[in-house]
């Protein structure tokens, strides 16, 4: 398995990320996507023992996700075949560059995607430990365009942590832009008839607080996820002429 390690100006808490991984027995390769950052991040992550692949401006999740799983498929197309044929494709370990410790403890999300019982799983995540966050209508909203879509209820539809098979993340592409990528990487696998897990994983990550910076973060957020399920049908206009769903 490769975990793919989306960072951007994470230079204080990327290289315990990276340290975790090491506790880690399902991951033999982590590469880490440096998406415009201005500060140390690629030369932290290099010094680790990562594979880097840099973008020279912020592109956003979406875009370092698909440049990680391509560097991930180079990687494996450079494999010596095996005596029984060629290497399996690595699965994909997508995780936040800001877990720092607590990445030692996403064994439980890779098992289900290794063992053939999942395609893609998502962390169901604890109470984090800062208090502060949103007020639940990012998520709220991610929720029933997911279950309008698919008939599948998330506990937690935009946990960005994921392992996915390499089969299920190809018939993904191309992922939802921006922040709408967790909600439409859902629908598709599921669309595709991919089989869906969360798994609870004592994981840790920067809380977003509820200044200024914040809410129009928030923002950016619930528009990117509204629109990735718009696109896929969810807010479909009512007999008045109005948008049918949440967000309209």
């Amino acid at each position: 398995m490769a975990a793919v390690v989306p960072a951007k100006d994470e230079a204080q808490r990327l290289a315990a990320t990276l340290v975790a991984f090491g506790d880690l027995r399902e991951v033999d390769l982590v590469v880490v996507v440096d998406d415009g950052s201005t500060d140390d991040t690629s030369a932290i992550a290099a010094a680790e023992g990562a594979v880097v692949v840099r973008h020279p401006s912020n592109r956003g999740k979406a875009a370092a996700m698909t440049s990680g799983a391509a560097e991930v498929a180079r990687l494996d197309g450079l494999q010596q075949d095996g005596p029984d044929g060629p290497a399996e494709p690595r699965a994909l370990l997508f995780v936040d560059a800001d877990l720092q410790e607590s990445a030692a403890n996403l064994g439980p999300l890779c098992a289900p995607v290794l063992e053939g019982r999942a395609d893609m799983t998502i962390a169901v995540l604890p109470p984090q430990l800062r208090r502060g966050g949103g007020f639940g209508l990012v998520v709220r909203m991610a929720t029933t365009g997911i279950q309008r879509l698919t008939g599948w209820t998330p506990t937690q539809p935009l946990s960005g942590m994921r392992c996915l098979s390499r089969a299920a993340f190809d018939g993904a592409l191309p992922l939802a832009g921006g922040w709408g990528v967790e909600v439409g990487l859902t629908v598709d696998v599921l669309r595709g008839g991919g089989r869906v897990l969360e798994v609870p994983c004592e994981l840790h990550h920067r809380v977003t607080g509820r200044d200024l910076r914040s809410q129009v973060h928030r923002a950016r957020q619930y528009r990117d996820a509204w629109w990735a399920l718009a696109r896929r049908g969810a807010w479909r206009p009512s007999r008045a002429g109005g948008p049918d769903g949440a967000g309209g």
